[in-house]
């Protein structure tokens, strides 16, 4: 078994400017990356309902809506906060 320690660069600061989200892939997982107030979160990008990009959807405020079917997440945490989806978001490994 083997474990990687570090940090891989996925966007700059420029590129996620207050208000702005990005999606970007990283060690094999689909990333959905917001600034709010000059803070950093991220939580996985793929839609727990479907499958679709999260980072296509719209912010609203700490909250953003999956364009496809509506459901809405917590930008900080990935809990989902409105249906369809059922299941929360994450960065961990299934």
């Amino acid at each position: 078994m083997s474990v990687q320690i570090g940090f891989v660069k996925v966007a700059s600061i420029k590129e996620l400017g207050p208000g702005k989200m990005v999606g970007v892939e990283a060690g094999g997982k689909e990333i959905f990356m917001v600034n709010l107030a000059g803070k950093y979160y991220a939580i996985g990008n793929v839609c727990t309902h479907v499958g679709c990009m999260l980072s296509d959807g719209v912010l609203k405020g700490e909250s953003v809506q999956c364009p496809c079917h509506g459901s809405v997440f917590d930008v900080k945490t990935g809990k989902v906060l409105k249906g369809p989806a059922e299941r929360n978001q994450s960065l961990r490994s299934k």
